[in-house]
């Protein structure tokens, strides 16, 4: 947790592979805890083959016979069989706009909304007007999984807004 905290969290990042990974690996986190997932991180890697929108949206019953019998990942079918559908979703969204970033800029445009000097660990939102409106959008483009606290965390997690507070050695100051 510390490592994906300091390393990864809130940071920026780029290229249809990494979103991909962050966006299935939120919904997989629903209902369980994040160190559960990132635990099992490796292993979600392998069996999703890295995370390839291309990759994971050509999967079959074939692939996820195989998903749901690897007890390295969270065997839970609905989440498998969503990741395969939103991968695909994934693919048309990029498509469409030219990558994925390209896509939250339209719903949520930099830069990161940031905490004031004041915050707390209650100051955080679970849920924002900008993550509703990302939400109601992958939703009506057919995703699933993608409730508006879940979306909420995927910004968290790729920088859309940084909510890292001011004890912390990320935290740039806010307005």
């Amino acid at each position: 947790m510390i490592a994906y905290h300091d390393d990864e969290w809130g940071r920026p990042i780029a290229g249809a592979v990494e979103h991909f990974e962050r966006l299935a690996l939120e919904s997989f986190q629903a209902g369980l805890s994040w160190s559960t997932i990132l635990r099992k991180r490796p292993a979600f890697r392998e069996a999703f083959r890295g995370f390839d929108p291309a990759v994971v949206a050509a999967f079959d019953d074939t692939d996820r016979a195989r998903l749901m019998a690897d007890a390295g990942i969270v065997r839970n079918r609905s989440k498998i069989d969503v990741t395969i559908v939103n991968a695909r979703l994934f693919l048309d969204v990029v498509a469409e706009f030219g990558s994925f970033e390209a896509y939250l800029a339209t719903i949520v445009p930099p830069p990161p909304r940031r905490l004031p000097p004041t915050a707390t660990a209650g100051s955080i939102p679970v849920t924002t007007p900008e993550s509703d409106a990302l939400s109601a959008d992958l939703r009506r483009r057919g995703f699933r999984f993608v409730g508006s606290t879940i979306i909420y965390a995927h910004m968290q997690s790729i920088g859309l807004v940084d909510d890292h507070l001011p004890m912390c050695f990320r935290y740039v100051g806010g307005s």
